[in-house]
Order: C-alpha cells, then structure tokens, then sequence
C-alpha cells in the first residue's frame, strides 16, 4: 500500500512541475525576468512558458524578447502578453492584434500594446496614434 502511494504522490509532483498556462502577475511583487524590475503595470506584461513548463514573467514585452533571444538555449513552448483593455489577463501572442508606439509609454520603453480582438485595436489605433503590427514584426524588431 505505500509503494501505491508513494507512486501516486510521485506522479503528483511531476504533473504539478510543468505548467500549460500562465500564472497571474503579482503586481509590485513579481519581477522581469530580463531587466529585474518589479512588474507595477499589468496592461504591458506579459510571460513565456518553456517546454518544461517554467513560467518567466516580463514587465515588458520587449523585455520577454530580448530574454527570449538571448537565451536560445532554452526551448519555448508559448508566448504570452496581456490585453492593453483588461488587468491580468494574458492572451497568446498568436491569438493578438498589436499596436507600437504612438502615445504608448511601457515600462522598458517597448511601446507594444495587445489586444484580444481587432476592434479594440482600431479604437486604440486612433486613441494611441500608434501603428499596428503583428507578431513576427514586433519579434523581429528585437
């Protein structure tokens, strides 16, 4: 009966190591991963996820690709930033639609702001005065 649950604690613990999802920033607590700033603006966060499963966090998208570049030894499995119109909700990037600079002011000066949905970027397109993007642009811009 202990090798049972032994085994079943085990499987537990190596299921809960590796996450699929993004974990919630904690502002004025969390720190980027590239830069070591405390993360104090959740709208231009955002996180990647290795295949591991590990979960780094950037106050800056700019920051996470930077990080990103910088450490190709490291396999990625997803991408994520938050949505410029909600608090701490992450979205993958594949999923965004970006506007870059204009009157957007992030954190390490990335300017990057992401949506979940085309029309919040057009009515934010006129607001920022910014250009919109997509993924690859803003990634190969870094």
């Amino acid at each position: 009966m202990k090798k049972i649950e032994f085994v079943i604690v085990l499987l537990l613990g190596l299921i809960s190591c590796g996450s699929n999802e993004p974990k919630p920033i904690k502002l004025n607590v969390d720190s980027c991963d590239f830069c070591k700033m405390t993360i104090s603006n959740s709208i231009f966060a955002s996180e990647l996820i290795t295949e591991k499963g590990r979960v780094y966090k950037f106050d800056d998208a700019s920051c996470m690709i930077k990080y990103a570049k910088s450490n190709s030894n490291i396999t990625y499995k997803s991408f994520y930033v938050n949505d410029y119109t909600t608090q701490n909700k992450m979205i993958l990037v594949e999923k965004c639609f970006f506007l870059k600079d204009g009157t957007i002011s992030a954190p390490m000066g990335g300017n990057i702001a992401a949506f979940s949905n085309n029309q919040d970027r057009k009515v934010f397109q006129e607001k920022l005065k910014a250009q919109p993007l997509t993924w690859d642009e803003i990634y190969n811009l870094y």
